[in-house]
């Protein structure tokens, strides 16, 4: 697989709900931290602004246009960004599929929308990979994830035989669609994971690293891999990413062996092999630097110390092979 289908294969959508928000006159609403929730909205008419946290400037949604927030982040969506925001939960019920909330009686604006959870202990890790928000401006990929929406909105509100496989696979797809434009219209600013799997210098290290995460790197390999020069290759990479080549091969092999500890009975050995690394302590050692427990703790379901030490391939790591 690429490197985009690796990361989003690791995080299983789950806990599907399909609703929408109709809102009327002045208004504003600020939705809470996400807790690993991927949000998928179509706005079916009027306008409004949406300010995601940690992104300096809202974004002015219109009629047509779609928008993904992949990382899970406190947001706020309101007509007027002046207006102090109320509490999302003022007007949201418990989640129930087919449900649209009214905001002080509806008719201005009317969005549509599909949210699903993620799993797995290296969730917070893998979302941190990716941007805070995904804008659709294109008129053809707006109305492909708009009829993802719509479908995931049928398949949740009439449940037929099938329907789970179907939302799981519409998820995903959703992902994908939105992510590959963003890296397509080369508007991601300022660095980051996407930026670099796109680059045509650091794509191909990038690759080859998911293609084959056992072997045994070395900094000169990768930047061959990248027709560059180890120096500029590094540096490259640091600005971009935010970690080191060799930073980036050890925490995507703790990613795949955090997988595996959750959901097979391989025995820490066998996945330390499998990985590269000769010896079973120097696997632990790694794992407990970029998980922040060990990984019989990890299988037993214990939660990591510091995610946000993890996050966005930021922290220091050392590859032991």
């Amino acid at each position: 697989m690429d490197p985009l289908s690796d990361v989003l294969s690791l995080l299983k959508p789950r806990s599907y709900v399909s609703s929408g928000v109709e809102a009327g006159g002045a208004w504003s609403l600020q939705f809470p931290d996400q807790h690993k929730l991927l949000k998928c909205y179509a706005v079916v008419s009027g306008e409004c602004w949406l300010a995601v946290d940690g992104v300096p400037e809202a974004v002015h949604l219109q009629k047509g246009d779609c928008f993904v927030l992949p990382s899970g982040r406190p947001f706020r969506l309101a007509s007027d960004m002046s207006l102090p925001p109320e509490p999302s939960s003022n007007y949201f019920p418990p989640p129930r599929t087919g449900t649209v909330v009214k905001v002080n009686g509806g008719g201005d604006f009317f969005i549509v929308g599909s949210r699903f959870g993620v799993s797995g202990g290296h969730a917070d890790m893998l979302m941190g990979m990716l941007p805070p928000i995904v804008h659709i401006h294109n008129e053809t990929e707006q109305a492909a994830l708009r009829w993802s929406v719509e479908r995931m909105m049928k398949e949740l509100h009439d449940p037929e035989p099938g329907g789970f496989l179907i939302a799981q696979h519409l998820a995903h797809m959703m992902l994908v669609q939105a992510l590959r434009l963003h890296m397509a219209e080369g508007v991601i600013n300022g660095g980051g994971w996407l930026l670099g799997v796109a680059d045509k210098q650091l794509g191909p290290a990038i690759n080859a690293i998911h293609a084959d995460p056992a072997h045994r790197w070395t900094l000169q390999a990768l930047a061959e891999c990248a027709c560059m020069s180890r120096s500029a290759f590094a540096q490259k990479f640091r600005e971009t990413i935010g970690a080191s080549p060799m930073e980036y091969v050890t925490r995507w092999r703790m990613m795949l062996a955090g997988e595996r500890l959750e959901n097979s009975q391989d025995p820490v050995s066998v996945i330390s092999l499998s990985l590269g690394y000769e010896s079973e302590s120097a696997f632990s050692t790694a794992f407990k630097r970029v998980m922040g427990v060990s990984p019989r703790q990890y299988s037993r379901g214990a939660t990591p110390a510091s995610y946000s030490h993890a996050v966005g391939l930021n922290s220091t790591g050392v590859n032991p092979a």
